[in-house]
């Protein structure tokens, strides 16, 4: 009854008398009051119920000054307002972890779904193709919430039903410039829910420091650098198979060197040894002093160095039968690390966790 009457009938009106308008009148259907005041009270009470719960400190601040002005009077609601500013400043100073998780996170996601993500839903979504206008209505997916961390938006999306996760993949460049964003990325929450996230800054803009030789001794996860979103990456090698590929310059040796260096403690301990194997003799060369015996240039000298590890591994393999399937590091049965610098005559040794097999291809 609360649906707008598109009036398509007009079109099977049909006048024979030139130059005389075609008027259509919908039918009108009384509705008691009462119904439309219980209707739109329930509707106000549940978008309270939502307000209430996706902005609590948004709404509590004022609803914590109203009923301070209301039991004593609004100089101390007035003397509460500018103390509020004043503590939150501090509480930034001495612990800006928790205050932008707790109160400036959600403030802005607060901000940015009024501003930003709100106001432009409707023409983003029919104009690239998201939403639909059937028979004069707008079928629109639903804005879910917004939140927001030190490196991007991540809005939650109701799918319509019969979308496709494929249909908001192959958009992602309109609903980037649309909202303002560099880039989107489309992520499945669960059936029919996504998860669009917006950057809005790019923590890899500048070159990064090398990382920090790490005190404590340790066989991984190593930290490499850090991750698009700033967070550190850690880079698992011991017990997995590390393969990386990428074109001239893509920045591979940095994997290799970063993890070396965050090993550098483990090698000194003599918790881990590198094998090095380095056909191209342009990488690995340079680690010569750390890597000892166990580094290999010549082609014959690669297989030979293959050959032992393989020995190696069937040796250890033979100890641990029935007895261990994991492997933790000692001094004197260290995690032996295999690396292979370039692909042109050896590509995929990987034996970072013995006793497992190790993939020798010539």
């Amino acid at each position: 009854m609360f649906k707008k009457l598109p009036g398509d009938e007009a079109r099977n009106l049909v006048s024979t008398t030139p130059d005389t308008a075609v008027v259509f009148r919908p039918a009108v259907m009384q509705t008691p009051a009462i119904v439309t005041l219980v209707i739109w009270l329930s509707r106000l009470l549940a978008g309270l119920v939502r307000l209430v719960v996706r902005h609590p400190v948004a709404v509590a601040v004022p609803v914590g000054l109203g009923v301070i002005w209301t039991l004593y009077g609004w100089r101390l609601a007035l003397v509460m307002a500018g103390f509020l500013p004043s503590a939150g400043l501090s509480w930034l100073l001495l612990d800006r972890a928790s205050f932008l998780r707790l109160v400036g996170w959600p403030l802005l996601a607060w901000w940015r779904l009024v501003a930003v993500y709100r106001r432009h839903w409707q023409p983003v979504m029919v104009v690239s193709g998201l939403g639909r206008h059937i028979r004069g209505r707008d079928y629109l997916p639903r804005l879910m919430r917004v939140e927001c961390d030190g490196w991007a938006d991540r809005v939650s999306v109701k799918m319509l039903n019969g979308q496709a996760v494929t249909d908001w993949a192959d958009r992602i460049e309109h609903l980037a410039h649309g909202f303002g964003a560099s880039s989107c990325r489309v992520a499945v929450a669960r059936a029919g829910r996504l998860v669009l996230t917006f950057p809005r800054r790019d923590p890899l803009a500048e070159p990064l420091p090398a990382v920090p030789i790490p005190e404590v001794t340790s066989v991984g996860p190593v930290e490499i650098g850090r991750c698009e979103d700033g967070t550190p990456l850690r880079l698992k090698v011991h017990g997995t198979h590390v393969l990386i590929a990428g074109a001239t310059g893509a920045g591979k040796g940095s994997y290799l060197w970063s993890t070396i260096r965050g090993l550098l403690p483990a090698m000194r301990a003599g918790l881990v040894q590198v094998w090095a194997l380095d056909p191209k003799r342009m990488e690995l060369s340079f680690g010569r002093a750390l890597f000892g015996s166990r580094y290999a240039a010549d082609p014959k000298e690669c297989a030979d160095l293959l050959d032992e590890a393989v020995s190696v591994m069937q040796e250890r393999a033979d100890r641990f039968a029935g007895l261990q399937r994991s492997h933790t590091p000692t001094p004197g049965d260290p995690f032996v690390l295999g690396r292979v610098s370039g692909c042109d005559q050896f590509v995929g040794f990987a034996c970072p966790s013995w006793p497992d097999p190790v993939d020798r291809r010539v």
